[in-house]
């Protein structure tokens, strides 16, 4: 086996890692909602989250990872270097948010560390305009949706059900809601997991592996099973901080998020936009506490939330950056 060879496959298993990474860091926007509710116990919630992450392999397309792997760098600066300082970039800043409870975006810090490297070798030339234009407005509308439709969401339900008990209204919902999960978790695994497709589809294409930048069917399964496992694997810290310090969810609050987040995910998957899961489900649930009343809504997490966002493209950026300026000093370009 030759040295090219081993350089592709271990930055496709370094690619898989940080898909495993995403999916154990995100499990809180998969199951939070579902969790703090006790619709589900944790345990039952990563099974139910992690067999939608993986059924999202059949049917939703590969526009999000074309845009990762294509649209958003050009690929005439993309080597093994650049890339395994974009998957570095973006593991150790999802590390960090982990150990410290704060629920950011792998899919930002994928980006994020991707274009930190590709900027070290060959300036900011190397980035497509129109791919971080999308990507860029939807890191305000994702989340900005979510929250309208779960405000809307919650609004028609208590006009809906007005006239019904509080238990019958909670029984009702509380099987509704395991609908909604999956739905959400649908979403999660069709936008998250593609981006990692768009990454090992580069790898392929660069090393020469593939004749024109596609999407290989095993790449899919491949990308689906790691995010599954990830998310099987649970990320408790970041779940208190989603189910319970923003707001207090009852079982409809927690169906106006999922269905809110998911509507969010699967418009932004159709076209073709790496959003960040965690942003849309925050902004859901801000909507659904926000229709109690302003106060409801616990701001200064909000806020604390709001600039670990901001600082997750530039930090993973700069860490990516400085992984590639590194390999470079030791003739690794």
């Amino acid at each position: 086996m030759d040295s090219a060879l081993l350089a592709v496959l271990a930055l496709v298993a370094v690619a898989l890692v940080f898909d495993f990474i995403n999916g154990f860091h995100d499990a809180a926007n998969s199951i939070a909602t579902v969790v703090s509710t006790r619709v589900l116990t944790p345990g039952k919630a990563v099974i139910w989250a992690a067999a939608f992450n993986f059924l999202a392999a059949f049917g939703f397309g590969t526009a999000v990872a074309r845009t990762v792997g294509s649209g958003m760098i050009d690929l005439s600066v993309v080597t093994s270097a650049v890339i395994f300082g974009g998957l570095v970039g973006a593991i150790i800043w999802d590390l960090f948010t982990w150990l410290v409870g704060l629920p950011t975006s792998s899919s930002h810090a994928l980006v994020g560390g991707y274009a930190g490297a590709a900027i070290a070798k060959a300036g900011w030339g190397s980035l497509i305009a129109s791919g971080w234009t999308k990507t860029l407005i939807f890191i305000v509308f994702a989340p900005v949706m979510g929250m309208t439709l779960a405000l809307l969401l919650s609004i028609v339900t208590l006009w809906l059900f007005s006239g019904f008990t509080p238990r019958r209204v909670d029984s009702w919902f509380r099987r509704l809601q395991l609908l909604s999960a999956a739905l959400y978790s649908l979403g999660h695994g069709t936008n998250d997991a593609q981006k990692t497709m768009g990454i090992i589809a580069g790898v392929l294409f660069t090393g020469g592996y593939l004749d024109a930048f596609t999407i290989p069917f095993w790449v899919v399964i491949a990308a689906h099973a790691a995010i599954a496992l990830g998310t099987l694997s649970g990320g408790w810290r970041i779940v208190h901080t989603m189910g319970s310090k923003i707001t207090k969810l009852q079982p409809f609050g927690g169906f106006a998020a999922e269905s809110a987040g998911a509507a969010t995910l699967f418009l932004a998957s159709s076209l073709g936009i790496p959003v960040s899961t965690t942003h849309t489900i925050t902004g859901a649930i801000v909507g659904v506490g926000a229709i109690r009343r302003l106060s409801a809504v616990r701001w200064g997490v909000a806020q604390r939330i709001v600039w670990a966002w901001i600082l997750t493209i530039p930090a993973s950026a700069a860490i990516g950056g400085l992984t590639y300026t590194l390999l470079a000093i030791f003739g690794i370009r």
